[in-house]
């Protein structure tokens, strides 16, 4: 049994450990105290009070031993208990000092819920991050290349470590997150990127299959790839790079309106698809964009097939498959 009771004890936490041992040895010294003089110590609870004080070097002289004895044993105490004492602050001070350092440079466990999590450190992540900095969104960044936490004052939590391995996962607790951003890595060439991002992909599907997962694809051959390993969003940076360069040769001016526009959309509009409804269907283009202007949204085109109809004619007919292209405000 005290075999047993041992082996409990040296595997319970360092810190937790020297707390009971310094707390067991105050309440032996307080007791003995009491014995030792029991008109200067009335009960076991001044004697405790007393080691308390004099092991932690205070000193407030309303109880003082009187007798040599008394006073040998106070001695004694300070050796042993304010040694015990000062071991206990100095480790709590160290695991501090060290879980501090294990969340800057990407070592610490995240354990909340509901987080975002962002794969790659670049220009296009720190604008997302920046972004989010004001709904207190927690964010999770992950990322190889970086010694320490790039922006340690913003609501981010920074893991060290390639993504598509499972306990850098685990640490970013990826079981209880609701978004993935994985973006490319510029370090790579174009294919390579590709190649990582959809092994990260796979991992990540691996670990949490529900999980909503937006990737950054650069080349035409990983997109179907990507969509196969499980991508809910595929970001085409690199076709949507070379339709603007080329509508702004066609057109120019065309850049400008664009950027103003998609710096609305960061800041609280929504550009998305809506499934046609009884309220749509077999209406006009006309009928429909009123119908959307009645709701605080407006109608920019309708998507048949796979062809796009960007400011469609008036009088086209709204048919069940389609997909209507609406701007409108965040719900």
């Amino acid at each position: 049994m005290p075999q047993h009771l041992y082996i409990r004890f040296v595997r319970l936490p360092l810190l937790l450990r020297i707390l009971l041992i310094t707390a067991i040895l105050i309440c032996l010294f307080g007791v003995f105290i009491h014995l030792l003089e029991p008109e200067n110590f009335p009960t076991v609870f001044d004697g405790i009070w007393w080691a308390v004080i004099t092991a932690s070097t205070v000193g407030y002289g309303d109880y003082i031993p009187l007798s040599l004895s008394g006073r040998l044993t106070a001695v004694l105490l300070l050796l042993v208990g304010a040694g015990f004492l000062s071991t206990y602050f100095a480790t709590l001070s160290s695991i501090a000092v060290t879980k501090q350092d294990e969340y800057q440079k990407g070592e610490a466990h995240y354990k909340g819920e509901g987080h975002l999590i962002i794969i790659g450190w670049n220009e296009r992540s720190k604008e997302i991050i920046r972004s989010f900095s004001e709904t207190k969104q927690p964010i999770i960044l992950i990322d190889e290349s970086l010694k320490s936490n790039p922006l340690p004052f913003h609501h981010l939590h920074f893991i060290k470590g390639k993504a598509l391995r499972d306990e850098v996962l685990i640490r970013a607790n990826i079981g209880q997150s609701q978004k993935v951003i994985i973006t490319a890595d510029q370090n790579l060439d174009e294919l390579q990127a590709d190649m990582n991002t959809v092994l990260t992909l796979l991992a990540i599907k691996g670990l949490n299959p529900d999980i909503l997962c937006i990737v950054e694809i650069l080349t035409e051959e990983q997109l179907n790839n990507a969509k196969r390993a499980g991508a809910d969003e595929v970001i085409k940076t690199n076709k949507l790079t070379s339709a603007i360069i080329l509508d702004s040769i066609h057109s120019t001016g065309m850049v400008n309106p664009l950027s103003d526009l998609l710096s609305q959309l960061k800041s609280g509009i929504q550009l998305r698809y809506l499934q046609t409804t009884g309220d749509t269907i077999g209406k006009s283009i006309r009928q429909v964009s009123l119908y959307f202007l009645g709701k605080e949204a407006i109608l920019l085109g309708i998507k048949k097939g796979e062809e796009i109809h960007v400011h469609p004619h008036p009088d086209m007919t709204v048919e069940k498959e389609d997909h209507l292209l609406v701007i409108s405000n965040k719900p």
